[in-house]
């Protein structure tokens, strides 16, 4: 998709964070005609996209000083906080009428943080945060939950069209992070549920992709059986989405809960098996590795003879 130049909010695209999934969000907006300004803390995601034609800076305070927009995709709360709040970071640079866009997994409270500072500068944010992983990433397919205000979402739109699909207003600035959150349990949660059925069938001694195959037919379909189930059974953990982020995203879904007073028993037995994982060295596996955990509970020998 081709966004027309006057579609664009602001003429340059300042993008922070280059890992799994920033890399190819960044490409896509490059696909799409927008002029890209990189920073990432590892050189060589810089030097893939500065061939394709992006720019480089050294720091986030430069990208702010430069971009009209500026899109950060860290991996955790406290990255965010360096990159907006602290010594050269993007609030010490940042002109009125930036636009700044955390798609970053992040704590709700931080977003809020980010929006209050940007308006007492006269410029705008959103938090953004995605769902899809790194196929979504790559095809341009992501589902992004954004919060901030309504009319700044609007402007802000061809910049996501251009790197997801479901795009969906969720409401005030952290809203988006609460909605990621949410996400974050249905599909740590349904791994967990896949890793069960997939450990009862093989002790029965069915045949694991009849198994998969069976279940996609019916109500128990999901994008997660599809692609982690298929990930399991052909044992291939390669990220994809980090164990040790998912982990960290269900924490974040918890602090929320516990502020509304909430228990999510769920939640918390899936961030305990993730937990544990991270501790036993995984962390840096698929979260399909999950699956793996409850499939790998059967005695070996019986495994090879179903």
């Amino acid at each position: 998709m081709v966004v027309n130049s006057e579609q664009k909010f602001g003429a340059l695209i300042g993008f922070i964070g280059l890992g799994v999934m920033g890399e190819p969000m960044a490409q896509n907006l490059m696909r799409c005609g927008y002029h890209i300004l990189v920073h990432n803390r590892s050189n060589e995601a810089v030097e893939r996209l500065v061939e394709l034609g992006a720019a480089r800076a050294d720091t986030p305070h430069d990208v702010a000083a430069q971009s009209q927009t500026v899109v950060t995709m860290l991996p955790d709360t406290p990255d965010v906080e360096t990159v907006y709040f602290g010594s050269r970071g993007l609030f010490e640079s940042c002109q009125p009428g930036t636009l700044l866009i955390d798609m970053t997994t992040a704590n709700a409270e931080i977003a809020r943080r980010i929006y209050d500072r940007a308006r007492a500068m006269g410029a705008e944010s959103l938090d953004a945060p995605v769902s899809g992983g790194d196929v979504g990433a790559r095809e341009a397919s992501l589902s992004i939950m954004v919060g901030g205000d309504p009319d700044t979402f609007e402007r802000a739109l061809p910049i996501f069209q251009a790197m997801g699909k479901n795009i969906v207003y969720m409401g005030s600035a952290g809203a988006g992070q609460v909605t990621k959150a949410c996400n974050q349990i249905v599909v740590g949660v349904t791994i967990e549920a896949i890793g069960e059925a997939l450990a009862l069938g093989k002790r029965a001694g069915i045949d694991l992709w009849q198994l998969r195959e069976a279940l996609m037919g019916g109500l128990a379909r999901s994008r997660v059986l599809d692609l982690l189930g298929q990930r399991a059974i052909e044992e291939r953990y390669d990220p994809g989405f980090r164990i040790r982020l998912h982990q960290k995203d269900l924490g974040i879904g918890l602090s929320i809960a516990a502020d509304y007073g909430l228990s999510l028993p769920g939640a918390e037995l899936v961030y305990s098996m993730m937990e544990t994982l991270v501790t036993e060295g995984h962390g840096t596996m698929d979260h399909s590795y999950l699956i793996r955990h409850g499939i790998s509970a059967i005695p070996q020998h019986q495994r090879e003879e179903a």
